[in-house]
């Protein structure tokens, strides 16, 4: 075997990475927990959006409206990256259903932490103008502290969020729903002190 010959051998060998079972278990680099979080989020998601997608039909008042404005286009996108994660690492992509989380080989929906319960999501539906802010507000703070209690149960297991994108969108929930939440809680006492 010429010298040029092996060189390029050894190269293409090191480039490949390590063989059998440990180099294809290096190379995923997510857990279980990382993609329940990320299958959860996708229904978790969808319910958030279905309730902002209420406002204008339901007489919210204009800061509800601007809020419900930034949750629908954060939340589309973050279900994008979600479903997308999924599909590239090969894993089911449930559908966004407002509903809740559907496993693979499930037919009724799970709800998340913070999710509404369908009496709730009636009950937010038949509700207009103030009433429906009130209960906008309300349920959303629910809603988002159910997100953030879906981050701490991630981060909370040994090796998740470890997958570069899988820290960040988690952390992303995390900063976002706070700062939401802030937001939503000085928007209720407002509309409580105004209503006095």
């Amino acid at each position: 075997m010429t010298r040029p010959f092996a060189l390029v051998l050894a190269l293409v060998a090191a480039s490949a990475g390590p063989a059998g079972p440990a180099g294809a278990q290096a190379a995923k680099n997510y857990t279980p927990a990382d993609v329940h979080f990320v299958a959860g989020m996708i229904g978790h998601h969808a319910q958030a959006i279905q309730m902002a997608g209420w406002a204008p039909s339901h007489g919210a008042g204009p800061s509800v409206r601007v809020l419900c404005e930034r949750i629908v286009v954060a939340q589309n996108d973050e279900i994008v990256f979600a479903q997308r994660w999924l599909k590239e690492h090969g894993e089911y992509v449930p559908p966004a259903d407002p509903r809740g989380h559907i496993m693979q080989g499930m037919d009724h929906p799970m709800l998340m932490p913070g999710m509404l319960t369908p009496e709730q999501m009636a009950q937010l539906d038949s509700a207009r103008g103030p009433e429906f802010d009130r209960l906008f507000l309300t349920f959303m703070i629910q809603h988002h502290q159910g997100a953030i209690t879906m981050v701490r149960q991630l981060l909370a297991v040994p090796g998740a969020a470890q997958d570069g994108p899988i820290f960040r969108f988690a952390s992303d929930v995390n900063v976002d729903q706070t700062t939401e939440i802030n937001r939503m809680t000085l928007m209720l006492n407002d509309l409580k002190r105004s209503s006095q």
